[in-house]
């Protein structure tokens, strides 16, 4: 008798963590749960709300490749979602490789819904030749498991396509369409002025290279209640933890640096959940910096923001959605964020938002992948589960010395010094008792003590 109930399509994301994932500041830092950099969970977060339907489980599979994972991901899943950003560029090479081995060996479709090369705002490739053979077996391999491949926009697309692909679609990244087709940006009319909520975002490359710092302390001597908001996990390490063991340490520049004045006034946060970051966003009148994904949590919170931009990756995403940018080897050291405010025309960018909602949507219907929007509730039963979880509020520079402020850092550390104390004893254990234990000889060496006699006596000198 045939079975009447409907096959749930298990579909495996790469992804830091699950967006249900309510996971302690502390164990956040130490297992890096966010790759890196807190941007990645608001791409992830949203493709796994918009592939989440009634017949379609969302798996988050971490970061880590183990490419002896393949056997497993075959007989388990049935697709494998790899959502990326710049992954083409130097310094993502080996994670680029290991991903080409996993894919390689797997017999399920594989999508790649928005990845991008990363250049200069000047769309160059030639930073990127060395790394050519890897990008080229890369989308060699998914587009053997896929219709086509999503890239986030105009150089990427150019890029690939100069190395003889043609399956390949812009589609920008999704975690603009993690509202759907809706979305929309307050516009009051008003100007920015010393009582406004600026956020301010930006890397430390932006700080260091260009002239992000001086406009940073600029704005924050114009705007009292400015905050900066740090996505690196070593940001994160430094408000938490005070450390300073990573390189971007030496840029002292960057409000995330205990040296720097706005970490003294309790003005900068790292966020660990998309969720609590885009409602603290809410809360403010401007967004700007050099941080794409920093600026589209305040868009997608309702919050105007501005780019500015100092590569491809940010420049391209910024074209493709319409995103008010400015190049940032271009804006002025005493750059005003409300000249900035008072320029910025999001009317493309709200009036393309159907169009280019649409055009995701097609991309993955072409490549078997259900939406929540299409074929679901709208993402409905996953704001209602996201709503009953306490996500722990942003990470804050750690400027107190009082009970409240140092008893969960110390009680983290004592529960780490338990489970290593612990993991400590049982390594001794095995130890000892491997010691304890007769010399195994190797297999070598005892074919060598069966075989060696009868040679040793034939080659004896008779007497």
């Amino acid at each position: 008798m045939a079975s009447n109930v409907n096959h749930v399509k298990r579909i495996l994301l790469r992804s830091g963590k699950s967006p249900y994932d309510v996971v302690p500041v502390e164990r956040a830092l130490h297992e890096d749960v966010f790759a890196t950099n807190s941007g990645n969970l608001i791409f992830s977060d949203a493709a796994h709300k918009i592939l989440e339907t009634p017949r379609s489980e969302v798996v988050s599979n971490g970061i880590t490749t183990k490419v002896a994972d393949a056997d497993r991901i075959n007989s388990e899943y049935d697709v494998f979602v790899i959502p990326l950003a710049n992954a083409f560029r130097p310094s993502f090479e080996p994670q680029l490789k290991r991903l080409t081995q996993l894919i390689s060996k797997l017999k399920i479709p594989v999508v790649v819904p928005g990845v991008g090369a990363q250049t200069g705002v000047n769309y160059s490739a030639d930073r990127l030749k060395p790394m050519q053979p890897s990008v080229y077996a890369f989308v060699s391999a998914v587009l053997d498991h896929s219709a086509s491949i999503g890239v986030r926009g105009e150089f990427t697309e150019r890029y690939l396509r100069d190395m003889g692909f043609r399956d390949v679609e812009v589609i920008g990244c999704p975690s603009m369409f993690l509202h759907g087709s809706r979305l929309v940006i307050r516009e009051d009319g008003r100007t920015l002025g010393p009582e406004s909520r600026v956020a301010v975002n930006g890397s430390h490359d932006a700080v260091r290279k260009h002239k992000l710092g001086q406009i940073i302390d600029r704005t924050h001597a114009r705007y009292p209640h400015l905050r900066f908001i740090g996505q690196n996990l070593s940001d994160a390490r430094q408000l938490h933890w005070r450390d300073l063991s990573h390189p971007n340490a030496a840029v002292t520049g960057i409000p995330t640096h205990p040296d720097h004045p706005m970490y003294g006034e309790d003005k900068v946060r790292v966020y660990i959940d998309p969720i609590t970051w885009m409602d603290d966003l809410r809360g403010f009148d401007f967004s700007f910096g050099s941080r794409i994904h920093g600026n589209i949590a305040a868009l997608l919170a309702g919050t105007p923001a501005t780019v500015l931009c100092g590569d491809s990756r940010t420049l391209e995403l910024c074209r493709y959605f319409d995103i008010p940018h400015r190049m940032l080897t271009k804006v002025p050291a005493d750059l005003d964020p409300a000249d900035l405010y008072a320029s910025a025309d999001f009317g493309p960018l709200m009036r393309g938002h159907q169009e280019r909602f649409d055009r995701f949507m097609n991309f993955l219907d072409k490549n078997g992948l259900e939406n929540t929007f299409t074929h679901g509730d709208g993402g409905a039963a996953f704001e209602t589960r996201m709503s009953k979880l306490a996500f722990p509020p942003g990470v804050r520079p750690w400027v107190g010395t009082d009970a409240g402020t140092m008893a969960p850092r110390l009680n983290w550390l004592q529960s780490q010094l338990a489970e290593l104390t612990t993991e400590n004893a049982q390594l001794r254990r095995k130890l000892q008792k491997s010691a304890s234990l007769p010399a195994q000889r190797s297999t070598y060496q005892r074919a060598r003590s069966v075989v060696g006699r009868p040679i040793k006596r034939a080659l004896r000198p008779s007497r």
